[in-house]
């Protein structure tokens, strides 16, 4: 196009999207309404009402259900429909709680303990905590589960004072923030989030009973009791299709110069 040419029109360029990019426009809204509830029974809209919401080709829906087909939250029924078949639950970020208060009115979380060491400290992980290079620390694995189904794999490590104690607590039913705050005498102050994808390795995708390879949800989280004091590093593995992380932001208000 040269210096002196116009763009295309705007309707010229919503023409020329491929289906797949408009499937997958249509799926993300699709899959907000479905894991909010919004379909009532369960039951989507039929494919016509669908193309004239969403102003597209019943091919283009079709390829934006069997998106979400795919990922099991939907199925599709000749004769009957496109019905919600699972959610995710709904784990909010404005609060620092535990698994257990989080997703309490969604069932029951019971912990398998799989491990609990006194190990020394990984320095990477010795510097997040603000111990000594070469200090001990508990490590605790856990698989966490939702109504007996798993939700997450869970690697904590904390310093030794703290950790040693909750080694004769009640693991498999209590989470660990009610403990530390128990045994610290002081409340939990804040935590420090991040988020990635990985994918399953065959040893997870078995404790988890997904498949190889499935999407995770991986929180990385290093939390602090209200002083300042970090006591708990956590790498946790959520099941992808379980779960999904929500929460108000804010942004900043500028200031003039």
């Amino acid at each position: 196009m040269s210096a002196t040419q116009s763009p295309p029109a705007p309707s010229l360029l919503d023409a020329r999207r491929r289906r797949a990019d408009q499937a997958r426009q249509v799926a993300d809204v699709l899959r907000h309404q479905a894991l909010a509830g919004s379909f009532g029974t369960g039951a989507l809209p039929r494919e016509e009402q669908l193309c004239r919401e969403f102003a597209v080709s019943r091919n283009t829906v079709r390829e934006a259900l069997s998106l979400l087909v795919a990922e099991g939250l939907v199925e599709r029924v000749p004769g009957i429909g496109t019905t919600v078949v699972t959610g995710k639950y709904p784990h909010g970020l404005h609060r620092l709680m535990g698994l257990a208060e989080t997703l309490h009115e969604h069932g029951e979380i019971s912990n398998e303990v799989r491990a609990v060491a006194i190990i020394r400290a990984p320095s990477a992980v010795a510097h997040r905590l603000r111990l000594p290079q070469g200090e001990h620390v508990v490590y605790i694995e856990r698989v966490r589960q939702l109504g007996g189904a798993p939700l997450s794999l869970d690697l904590t490590y904390l310093p030794r004072d703290v950790g040693e104690p909750l080694l004769a607590a009640d693991l498999a039913n209590c989470d660990i923030f009610g403990l530390i705050e128990q045994l610290t005498g002081q409340p939990l102050g804040t935590a420090d989030l991040s988020f990635e994808a990985v994918n399953a390795d065959p040893h997870t995708a078995v404790l988890l009973d997904t498949a190889d390879r499935a999407a995770l949800l991986m929180v990385e989280r290093l939390t602090h009791l209200a002083d300042g004091r970090p006591v708990d590093l956590e790498w946790i593995r959520f099941r992808g299709d379980r779960i999904t992380m929500h929460g108000p932001i804010h942004r900043a208000q500028s200031h003039p110069a």
